[in-house]
């Protein structure tokens, strides 16, 4: 499956947004993921969190290359 990143035509209607084709769950996943690493940034206090976010960015990327 592809990932589809929202597009700001979000509808609550059926199983899926008509918006960007993602399941309501998968968007509900999302932002508890997103508001997860917000949390943990803030409880660290970081001052660069753009540095902490590519970090993870690239340590899931690679997490991901190697077999299940």
């Amino acid at each position: 499956m592809k990932y589809q990143p929202c597009i700001d035509q979000c509808t609550s209607e059926g199983t899926h947004c008509e918006g960007c084709g993602r399941s309501h769950q998968e968007i509900t996943d999302t932002k508890k993921l997103v508001t997860s690493v917000v949390e943990f940034i803030r409880e660290h206090d970081y001052e660069n969190p753009e540095d902490f976010v590519a970090k993870i960015s690239k340590s899931v990327l690679k997490k991901l290359q190697k077999p299940a």
